[in-house]
């Protein structure tokens, strides 16, 4: 791509400081569009977790590189301190937000947090890598989780 912008690779490389800091750049960038496409969704829970899905299926190349680790065996590439927990901040705040207002069980924020959003990331993770039958409705599995997740996680 470097030639098709009349430039070299190494020109690029240097503008970020080498490879593995163009990398992290690439990395630190999808985890903000991440977290600004779950601000979006502002209809609660439901829509951010909908947000969740769209997003990487969207941009399935990008979310490999930020959570498969693909990177990790030809170069150091990490996200910057903070673009992974920055992106998981509205997830955070909805949480907190349907704590509030009775709709979820009282419990550590971050726990209740980091707990959906291993379950959502999951099913996406089974999603693209065309886990289970050809013919799965991932439509489907995806909301009926929702539902689960909803209920298991619903105040009293």
């Amino acid at each position: 791509m470097a030639p098709a912008a009349g430039t070299s690779t190494s020109a690029v490389y240097s503008l970020f400081g080498g490879k593995s800091e163009l990398l992290t750049a690439v990395v630190d960038n999808g985890f903000s569009s991440f977290r600004d496409s779950q601000l979006a969704a502002s209809g609660g829970l439901m829509e951010l977790w909908a947000a969740y899905r769209a997003w990487p299926l969207e941009h399935q190349a990008l979310y490999r590189l930020m959570f498969g680790g693909a990177l990790a065996a030809y170069v150091d590439c990490q996200p910057s301190p903070g673009a992974a927990a920055d992106a998981m901040q509205p997830v955070m705040d909805a949480v907190a937000s349907a704590q509030s207002a009775g709709i979820l069980v009282e419990a550590p924020v971050e726990l209740v947090a980091v707990e959906i959003w291993g379950q959502v990331h999951g099913l996406v993770s089974l999603e693209l890598a065309q886990m289970g039958r050809p013919d799965a409705d991932w439509a489907a599995v995806y909301s009926m989780a929702l539902d689960a997740i909803a209920r298991g996680w619903t105040a009293e």
